[in-house]
């Protein structure tokens, strides 16, 4: 996941404000015209939207409990004398909150939502009963073991992703070790409780998802080749039959559709991705492979190498069935950017993975602040676009589904290292996994109100 959304100014930059607002005003008429060719939908053959800039990736990864990635609070924290939040979060490439503070001024908003309470349906309507595809969560092993935590994924959600126990460093932590114990009891959660399982990730473009051995593994390009081949095929045929979709490729393509600079791609070139499917495809035929990135509802140069990955593959005879939009988004985000990207997509004739949804409500706010009930109601009123855009667009035979990162806003990786899960609010559940109204906005949303 990466964050992508507008930033506060900083002391340091107000003298270029000042110039850029000047500057902006006597030249309106030809900068509106940049601008717009940059940031909304043009009709062209790729009917691509411009690039974003979003920030670097976050420095580290943790597979605790409590969810992975750094434990440090996201960018904009840091600023001493400052305890006002200048990043807001809009599609993260770490899957952590990261160190660095978002930047991107240019990103396009629409106004917040009105506070709009959402109806409320009877108790006994839950989500996984309203909605033909399935809805899902990311969740954790050792959270499972939690009354509240795992009776409310039994009972609202019908498939599974593991925040981080799939992940190469878990599973694959020495050449010749592989630990299966933690992805084992996710699968064996979901098939108690009738679950799906969505399998996340094969291979991370991202320098820490590799454990040390990785790093300091030397060989030529085929022995880098095989090391790729052996564990793909080794994981999947281990969950073969009981994971029934992958991502199998997480975060290879950066803004501009520059690929992101791993250690795959520095040993295998670009054509690392289409090898991964490869193997994948022949380790389980019958799993539905996806490719899983941040940032496609921006459209531009990155979506547009995504797609073009996509096509490349079906020349090689390699299927990539579908694509995973991570959309760890903001309430401000226009929801047209969203689904003109999910159209594009689904187009190709891809399966649409909403594969790990999230709305921050913190722009502006204090480092740590009370949810009010005009950002719930406002927050409910995104989700329900979001949800019936998807709908909307998304043709049924290819909705793979919508899985929100995460349960409940006590254990959202944003709250990670605040003991009153106090520092965002994202999730359908709050800290008492009591329904909010973004869970009413997603419910709503099926149900057609």
């Amino acid at each position: 996941m990466r964050f992508t959304g507008l930033t506060f100014l900083t002391q340091r930059s107000i003298r270029f404000a000042a110039l850029a607002i000047f500057l902006f005003s006597t030249g309106l008429s030809s900068c509106s015209s940049s601008l717009e060719d940059e940031l909304t939908p043009v009709e062209t053959k790729d009917n691509l939207v411009g690039d974003v800039k979003t920030p670097g990736k976050p420095s580290g990864e943790d597979s605790s409990a409590g969810g992975e990635g750094s434990s440090t609070p996201d960018g904009g924290d840091e600023d001493a004398g400052n305890d006002t939040e200048k990043g807001e979060p809009g599609s993260n490439g770490g899957e952590t909150p990261g160190s660095s503070t978002p930047e991107s001024p240019t990103t396009p908003t629409a106004p917040v939502p009105p506070a709009v309470t959402q109806p409320k349906p009877s108790a006994s309507t839950v989500l996984k009963n309203v909605f033909d595809f399935p809805v899902g969560a990311a969740v954790v092993k050792e959270l499972l073991e939690n009354p509240q935590y795992g009776n409310t994924v039994a009972r609202e959600f019908s498939r599974v992703t593991s925040e981080s126990d799939f992940k190469w460093g878990n599973v694959h932590p020495s050449k010749d070790k592989y630990t299966f114990a933690k992805a084992d009891a996710v699968v064996a959660f979901a098939e108690k409780h009738n679950m799906k399982v969505h399998g996340h990730t094969l291979v991370w473009s991202h320098a820490t998802n590799e454990p040390k051995w990785v790093k300091e593994f030397q060989g030529d390009k085929a022995a880098w080749e095989q090391l790729l081949k052996d564990h793909i095929t080794t994981v999947m045929r281990h969950f073969k039959g009981r994971v029934q979709s992958w991502d199998v490729v997480n975060e290879p393509v950066k803004e501009g559709g520059v690929y992101t600079n791993s250690i795959w791609y520095r040993k295998l070139g670009k054509d690392w991705v289409i090898k991964a499917f490869k193997y994948a495809q022949e380790a389980d035929p019958q799993a539905k492979l996806f490719l899983n990135d941040y940032g496609q509802e921006f459209g531009g140069k990155k979506m547009k190498e995504l797609l073009n990955i996509v096509d490349e593959a079906k020349k090689q005879g390699i299927t990539i069935h579908g694509m995973g939009f991570q959309l760890h988004t903001i309430l401000r985000i226009d929801t047209k950017l969203i689904t003109n990207n999910l159209k594009l997509a689904a187009d190709k004739g891809l399966l649409i993975h909403i594969s790990e949804l999230d709305i921050s409500v913190k722009y502006g706010m204090p480092k740590t602040f009370a949810l009010t009930a005009e950002l719930e109601k406002a927050q409910g009123v995104k989700y329900y676009e979001i949800v019936s855009g998807y709908m909307k667009v998304v043709p049924k035979h290819l909705q793979w589904g919508i899985t929100t990162w995460g349960v409940s806003d006590k254990t959202s990786y944003f709250n990670k290292g605040y003991a009153n899960s106090d520092h965002d609010y994202p999730l359908l559940f709050d800290r008492n996994y009591k329904p909010k109204e973004a869970y009413y906005g997603f419910l709503n949303a099926g149900l057609g109100k």
